[in-house]
């Protein structure tokens, strides 16, 4: 009799003791990861085909959300304030970096709100032009906004996107300010482009290259070292006389808080997917290739963000280029 007690006893500590153990397992419910730009967009690609390959690792879905405004610190303030769990991750880029300097208010901190997860990858800008636009060449490019910079215009995917800091660069090296139009995002900044509303643009490769491709827009240089395999017409910076080396590197973070064993979890997870071969594919077909695995750390993107927080400042800050 005293045994049967027991023995039910012991059952019944274990069954709690599975059951705590299960509902600490993580995850164990679908993981949003945000994307501040709108859907179609450069970072939206790398974020929907991230969000795959961690999915499987994670058994568990990693559902894209698109959170636009602000040059991306509204969907970085959305990841700031989410419960610090591993739920509600960010896919951010460079912009974690120069909004620190862009914007007088953020609604986050930028060193204290988050908790990295690790790099991702790095893409390269192209500058291309409307289908229409008379520049044949980047020379002619630079020759057409000079005699035309009161009316040309360039989009870009709202102050602090990568499309703004490439924009930014561009008039510093040829010494001419033009109009800018500011989108929610590069994607409807490509409609545009593609219908003629507006005349160029900078954008990451992982947009332009399909365009460049199939000959849809006008391609006049690419900020690469080297020509890309994918491009191989496009001219790099340097041989169109240009200083101008630009890569765009994105991260992963998750709010300040959230428990180790998540962070952990969630690195893993990044390297696995930045190992699989189809990603690699993806990335390669986009001009790009995922982050190596000592870069796919949480010291790794720390040290980035800080890096190019001191890079930045000084040259937004001479440019005068504020939001409020």
């Amino acid at each position: 009799m005293k045994w049967t007690v027991f023995a039910a006893a012991f059952a019944a500590v274990s069954l709690m003791a599975g059951g705590a153990f299960a509902q600490a397992a993580f995850p164990s419910r679908p993981i949003t990861l945000i994307v501040p730009f709108a859907a179609g967009g450069p970072t939206d690609t790398v974020g929907r085909v991230l969000a795959e390959a961690m999915g499987r690792n994670l058994g568990q879905q990693v559902v894209v959300e698109n959170v636009v405004g602000a040059g991306g610190t509204t969907g970085a303030g959305r990841v700031a304030e989410a419960a610090k769990d591993g739920y509600t991750l960010l896919l951010w880029h460079i912009g974690m970096a120069t909004s620190d300097t862009l914007y007088r208010k953020l609604p986050y901190k930028t060193f204290e709100s988050f908790a990295a997860i690790g790099l991702v990858t790095e893409v390269p800008m192209t500058i291309i032009g409307r289908p229409r636009l008379p520049a044949a060449d980047f020379a002619g490019l630079v020759d057409y906004v000079k005699k035309n910079a009161d009316k040309v215009t360039m989009g870009n995917a709202g102050v602090g996107s990568a499309s703004h800091l490439c924009g930014m660069l561009f008039q510093s090296q040829i010494k001419q300010v033009v109009t800018t139009v500011p989108y929610p995002g590069t994607g409807p900044a490509m409609t545009d482009l593609l219908g003629d509303q507006i005349d160029f643009m900078c954008d990451q490769t992982t947009t332009t290259t399909p365009q460049i491709q199939t000959g849809s827009v006008k391609a006049y240089m690419v900020t690469s070292p080297e020509r890309l395999e994918q491009i191989p017409n496009v001219r790099t910076a340097k041989e169109v006389g240009m200083d101008f080396q630009l890569a765009i590197w994105h991260g992963v973070w998750a709010p300040s808080g959230t428990p180790p064993a998540a962070i952990n979890r969630l690195v893993e997870a990044l390297q696995f997917a930045l190992a699989e071969r189809p990603v690699a594919q993806r990335f390669s077909g986009l001009a790009t290739s995922p982050s190596p695995k000592a870069d796919a750390t949480p010291a790794a993107l720390d040290a980035k963000v800080k890096a190019e927080v001191a890079r930045w400042k000084p040259l937004i800050q001479a440019a005068g280029q504020y939001a409020d």
